[in-house]
C-alpha cells in the first residue's frame, strides 16, 4: 500500500540501531570495571599476573560489549518488526493508511512488550496497560507528523516530476504515448 514503510528495511535498521545502542551502553558501563582492574594491577608486582589480569579484563569487556550488542539488536529489531508489521497489517485490512494505524500499532506493540517484561502477573498487567496508553499517546502525534511529512514530500515530488502517474510511478514511454493519443482523439470528438 502506498505510504507504508517497508517492513524488512525498517527491521534491519532497527536491528543495527539496537546493536549500536546496546554495545555503546555496555562499553560505557565497563569503564568502571576497567578502573577496578587498574587498581589490582597496581597491587600486583608480578608481570605475568598483571598480564593475565589485563587479558581477562579485556576478554570480559569484549564479551560484555558483544552481548550488549546482540541483546540490544534483538530487542529493538523485534520491536521494530512488530510495530511496522502491525502498522502494515492495519493499513491493509482497513484499506487506508492514516494516523490511527500508527497509533494502534504503537499501542499493541508497547502492550505486547509490556507483557513479556519480567515480574509478577499484577506487574505485567500494569505494564500492558501502561504500554498500551503510552504507545497510543506517542504513536498518534508521531504518526500525524509522519503523514504530514509524507504529504509534503509527495507534493514536491509531483511538482518536480509531472510525468508521474496516479500511483506515483514514472510513466513508461508506451503509456505516455497512449495517453497522448487518447488526448488527441478526445479533442477530435
Amino acid at each position: 500500500m502506498p505510504g507504508t514503510v517497508n517492513w524488512g528495511t525498517a527491521t534491519v535498521i532497527g536491528i543495527f540501531a539496537g546493536m549500536l545502542y546496546g554495545g555503546s551502553k555496555e562499553a560505557a558501563a565497563s569503564v568502571s570495571k576497567d578502573a577496578e582492574v587498574m587498581l589490582k594491577l597496581g597491587s600486583t608486582p608480578d608481570k605475568r599476573e598483571q598480564y593475565r589480569l589485563m587479558r581477562d579484563a579485556m576478554e570480559k569487556r569484549f564479551v560484555r560489549v558483544t552481548r550488549g550488542s546482540i541483546v540490544g539488536g534483538v530487542r529493538l529489531g523485534m520491536f521494530t518488526a512488530a510495530f511496522y508489521g502491525l502498522q502494515n497489517l492495519l493499513a491493509e485490512k482497513r484499506g487506508v493508511h492514516d494516523v490511527f494505524n500508527i497509533a494502534g500499532a504503537g499501542s499493541a506493540t508497547a502492550a505486547a512488550f509490556g507483557l513479556i517484561m519480567p515480574g509478577s502477573l499484577h506487574w505485567r498487567a500494569r505494564n500492558v496497560l501502561l504500554g498500551s496508553v503510552l504507545g497510543a499517546t506517542f504513536g498518534f502525534p508521531l504518526g500525524w507528523a509522519h503523514l504530514k511529512l509524507l504529504e509534503k514530500a509527495n507534493e514536491g515530488r509531483l511538482a518536480a516530476y509531472p510525468e508521474l502517474d496516479e500511483k506515483g510511478e514514472v510513466k513508461s514511454g508506451v503509456s505516455a504515448a497512449i495517453e497522448r493519443l487518447e488526448g488527441s482523439l478526445n479533442k477530435q470528438n
